[in-house]
């Protein structure tokens, strides 16, 4: 396994790189032995098409922000040589990485990322080391004591600085948290969690729209993207 890290994250149009969608920011920072060296790749990108409304509520960057970017063929070279060799530390990998394949074919390189990288998925990590817990950026970031107060909007390169951290607290051994008997996060010590019962109020019930509920569903697989699956989507999966 090659000494030399690269914790990648990128921001895209929309969700699915076989409908077209590309990616508009790619964000790298490097570790050696564990240790950050300094160096990061950060560019934004121009799309060959516009970025969907539900995207830019996740991440904030606007299609008058990217028109002067940029195509990626043209940073494409200079990307490559930048992670070649490299391990790639990614959350939700298969995301990041289909879609880079997907820019890399369209834009005329002849290589797949699995050529020149190995890939490391720090969700897959989280998800042995923390079964049935929630294992997004932000849930981990709480669980070791990582700041992201600072982070309002997702951003390629915000966000691979937050995964290092996260990185070395997944890999490094335990950590000071501990957790209550049901397995999940238990921030209030050893205090017992006392249970208020409440009587039910006459609620009323108002029911979305069909046009409502599919703008809600696309919202949805877009929060996908950054974590194991929306709580939201999850509820409805059980229920």
């Amino acid at each position: 396994m090659s000494t030399r890290q690269i914790i990648l994250d990128t921001e895209t149009t929309g969700i699915d790189p076989e409908a077209g969608h590309n990616i508009i920011e790619i964000g790298c920072v490097e570790m050696v032995r564990r240790k950050l060296t300094g160096s990061t790749w950060h560019k934004y990108i121009k799309p060959d098409r516009e970025v969907e409304a539900e995207a830019i509520e996740v991440h904030g960057i606007t299609n008058e922000f990217l028109a002067d970017k940029p195509k990626f063929a043209v940073l494409g070279a200079e990307f490559i040589e930048f992670v070649r060799g490299a391990e790639l530390i990614i959350h939700n990998a298969a995301f990041d990485i289909g879609f880079l394949d997907t820019e890399l074919a369209r834009n005329g390189f002849d290589i797949r990322m699995e050529d020149i990288c190995s890939v490391t998925d720090t969700l897959a990590i989280a998800r042995k080391k923390h079964p049935g817990q929630r294992n997004s950026l932000d849930a981990l970031c709480r669980r070791y004591g990582i700041d992201n107060s600072h982070r309002e909007l997702h951003g390629a390169l915000l966000d691979s600085e937050i995964l290092a951290d996260v990185y070395l607290g997944l890999t490094g051994g335990q950590t000071a948290l501990q957790l209550g008997q049901s397995g999940q996060d238990d921030d209030s010590g050893d205090e017992p969690v006392r249970r208020v019962q409440v009587a039910p109020a006459a609620l009323k019930v108002v029911h979305p729209s069909a046009e409502e509920l599919e703008q809600h569903q696309a919202f949805l697989a877009l929060l996908d993207k950054k974590s194991e699956g929306a709580v939201w989507r999850q509820l409805q999966e059980e229920a």
